[in-house]
């Protein structure tokens, strides 16, 4: 009984030793696969793109238009003269086209998509036409906003609807399919409904306010000119990672 107490304990002592050379190996092993390769830092590095190209279609920027850097660009988009789409932003124009007019704003996390076509036989594309105001967080499909309107946060517009000149929509506004919005008025609601006619004074305060945002956006765009200092938190950051400047 001895002898075999001390033959099943140097069994248990060598089978000890040996799991323990097993996990090792397999410890150096996962060390060396985390460890990240020279190209996968350059890869890391390169960030999020905010043009994407699809096919033959490349979006277009005006030259002082404000893009702001975490937002997606993808197909068929047109940005113009004096307008900006802000922070988080995405707009999707690879069914159909996707215009933001003259000193128009689209502002934080907005989404604008467009269909192939539109159930209401109206355009299908989505087009945005000068001085107009996109609020936060809301979503535009394949609809028409004419000139000088005030679309609030958090509002929804679907397929084929149309918000003539000089109206506003309260923020949380719901937009059917094919619904029309008429000039110079107030709508609110889910669905939106009509609530009171705009006043002269208001409609003239309207493209102020596109106006106040633009000039909000050329302090932004400021970062990206020659004078910025944005090189000094790249060569920061090269250093960091041991990276040569």
């Amino acid at each position: 009984m001895a002898a075999l107490a001390r033959f099943s304990k140097k069994a248990l002592t060598t089978l000890s030793s040996q799991q323990n050379i097993f996990h090792r190996g397999l410890a150096t092993e996962a060390g060396k696969a985390v460890n990240p390769s020279a190209d996968r830092v350059q890869w890391d590095y390169r960030g999020q793109r905010k043009i994407i190209p699809l096919g033959q279609w490349l979006p277009k920027v005006a030259v002082d238009a404000y893009v702001a850097p975490n937002v997606v660009l993808a197909g068929q988009v047109t940005v113009c003269d004096g307008a900006s789409v802000w922070a988080g932003s995405v707009l999707r124009g690879d069914l159909n086209k996707i215009t933001v007019g003259f000193c128009s704003n689209v502002q934080e996390r907005s989404v604008i998509h467009a269909a192939w076509s539109s159930p209401t036989g109206l355009p299908a594309e989505t087009f945005i036409e000068r001085f107009v105001t996109i609020g936060a967080y809301s979503l535009l499909r394949s609809c028409t906003i004419e000139p000088e309107c005030i679309i609030g946060q958090h509002s929804i517009l679907m397929e084929g609807s149309l918000v003539e000149t000089h109206s506003i929509l309260e923020a949380g506004s719901v937009v059917p399919p094919g619904r029309r919005i008429p000039t110079g008025e107030l709508w609110a609601g889910n669905p939106a409904r009509f609530v009171r006619t705009l006043s002269h004074e208001e409609t003239l305060e309207i493209p102020k306010l596109a106006v106040a945002i633009n000039d909000l956006s050329k302090e932004h765009f400021m970062e990206f000119l020659p004078y910025s200092t944005a090189y000094l938190e790249v060569e920061k950051f090269k250093k960091s990672l041991g990276i040569t400047i």
